[in-house]
């Protein structure tokens, strides 16, 4: 052990007894490494007087950053005055009070909006003199259930144009431009009015009458969330269902099971009327383009019953089918079916339905990418946004009996854009296994059908509306006057969207008198 502490003068005092060499190690060299007795007082046992307490602790290493700011002990400081202890504490509680407000009104802020938009609007205006008969909840239509038995057709009326293959090999990559048919005429006749019903009624062919739109209605009623109406009308012993002249049956809804709310303005490109209208139009240009137009057709037993001789009809057929739902009560619908395909030599019915993109953000699947890759994804976000829509297309074709539906996927050729589309594929599927894939069931909608059939037989008779509640999922039965409808201008005042806003200095078409041409044409009308 070696003292490097010690002086050398004091090294040489107590080595005098000691012979001295002059080597390293001795104590004439200042690096004296031998053992020094008097340097260690701990060696000699008469001397306890100097014992010395060696601390053997390491030496602390400098901590640094967070961790060591809170772990050390912080200095207590002087106490604060009470007034502004309190002070502090109630900031922290205001500001706590705060944090918690906005957490809540973040998590039922989608919701809350999604019920608004749900419901802004009823589809047709209750009038003070109508009297409610009942009113039915959803929740008893689910577990009704009831069995039919094959239908027959009694007449059918029209022509078909046969289906393109090619279609079926669209992708994304390769996507094909929607064309517009501005001179082929669509239909869109209620059940009254149908020459072709009035005539099978007065024949006493059945009891009841509608059409595929108005059943397919009904029967998917449980999966709606906007309001629709339809009119019932009891003649004798006969039930007609009607649709009023530009009902909403006439439109196609767009995200309306979606979760996702819509804007609420009405001239937005992206409102829930806009998309419906824009579907329809995609629609109907969809089952046209889709079609071998080589002027070959299949033309049945009459031709179209709502064309004029020479005008240019779209490829539609229609079928008047009847089914017995009791003992002597029959229903007939008019049912359509948009194309024909050849199957082993033999012709199969086809229906044509679009579904259509308008902004990738609100179903958060942009088609261009996922489609061809991801397609079973793209179908079930469609079943969850649009439920309604496409169970009322399943049960369309069964009702039809058609042996193929095909299912287009159209999209904006920008999402800004509402009047340019692409189709970005086209697919099939069997009407029976798309419905049990959907969880549609066939018995479960002619049970409902069934008991509005019955409800409706044991009011007098006279006319009704059945309305679903915008905001409930729930239908209500109104009387309403034998001459309600009649003219809808006039019974239904206008939405607040729809009303005629004070013209600005620079709006286009104001004349002198601050007046539009539309005031001119409205105020004419009425």
């Amino acid at each position: 052990i070696a003292d490097f502490t010690r002086s050398f003068s004091s090294s040489n005092a107590n080595a005098s007894n000691r012979p001295s060499s002059g080597k390293p190690g001795s104590a004439d060299s200042p690096f004296d490494f031998s053992l020094d007795l008097d340097a260690f007082p701990l060696a000699n046992p008469d001397d306890g007087s100097a014992f010395r307490l060696v601390d053997t602790k390491p030496t602390p290493r400098p901590k640094f950053g967070p961790k060591w700011r809170f772990n050390q002990h912080r200095p207590q400081l002087p106490q604060r005055r009470d007034e502004e202890v309190e002070a502090r504490k109630r900031e922290a509680e205001k500001e706590r009070a705060r944090r918690d407000r906005l957490y809540n009104l973040n998590r039922s802020n989608q919701n809350q909006q999604r019920r608004e938009a749900a419901i802004f609007k009823s589809s047709v205006d209750i009038q003070p003199e109508w009297n409610m008969l009942e009113q039915i909840p959803f929740s008893t239509f689910t577990k009704l259930s009831f069995s039919v038995s094959d239908p027959e057709d009694l007449l059918l009326c029209g022509a078909l144009e046969y289906y393109d293959r090619s279609f079926d090999r669209i992708t994304p990559k390769n996507e094909r431009r929607l064309e517009r048919f501005k001179n082929r005429n669509f239909f869109k006749v209620t059940t009254t009015d149908d020459p072709v019903i009035r005539r099978l009624a007065n024949e006493d062919k059945a009891t009841v009458f509608a059409t595929d739109t108005i059943l397919a209605t009904l029967m998917c009623a449980p999966r709606s969330v906007y309001s629709w109406d339809i009119v019932v009308q009891r003649v004798g012993n006969k039930l007609f269902f009607d649709k009023r002249d530009g009902s909403q049956l006439d439109l196609l809804s767009v995200h309306e099971t979606s979760q996702e709310p819509l804007p609420e303005a009405k001239d937005d490109i992206n409102s829930a009327y806009s998309l419906s209208v824009e579907a329809a139009y995609i629609n109907q240009n969809f089952s046209q383009q889709v079609l071998v137009r080589d002027g070959n057709k299949v033309s049945f037993d009459e031709p179209n019953p709502f064309a004029n001789e020479g005008d240019e009809v779209a490829s539609v057929a229609y079928r008047y089918r009847r089914w017995k739902l009791d003992g002597d009560m029959y229903l007939v619908a008019r049912c359509e079916v948009q194309s024909v395909v050849e199957v082993n030599n033999k012709n199969s019915f086809v229906t044509l339905n679009a579904l259509n993109e308008f902004d990738p953000k609100y179903s958060g699947v942009d088609w261009r990418q996922k489609l061809e890759t991801q397609r079973g994804a793209v179908l079930a976000t469609e079943l969850k946004n649009n439920a309604n829509k496409l169970a009322k297309w399943t049960a369309q074709a069964i009702l039809a009996s058609a042996d193929l539906m095909k299912l287009g996927y159209v999209t904006r050729v920008h999402p800004r854009d509402h009047f340019n589309h692409v189709i970005l594929g086209v697919v099939g599927y069997k009407p029976r296994d798309f419905a049990s894939q959907i969880n549609l069931n066939t018995s479960n909608m002619w049970g409902i059908v069934k008991s509005i059939v019955d409800l409706c037989m044991k009011l007098n008779e006279g006319k009704y509306v059945l309305v679903k509640d915008p905001s409930k999922p729930q239908v209500r039965i109104y009387e309403v006057p034998a001459d309600a409808f009649e003219n809808d201008y006039v019974e239904e005042p206008l939405p607040e969207e729809e009303q005629v806003q004070p013209p600005s200095e620079d709006a286009e078409g104001v004349e002198a008198n601050g007046t539009t041409t539309d005031d001119k044409e409205i105020e004419a009308q009425t």
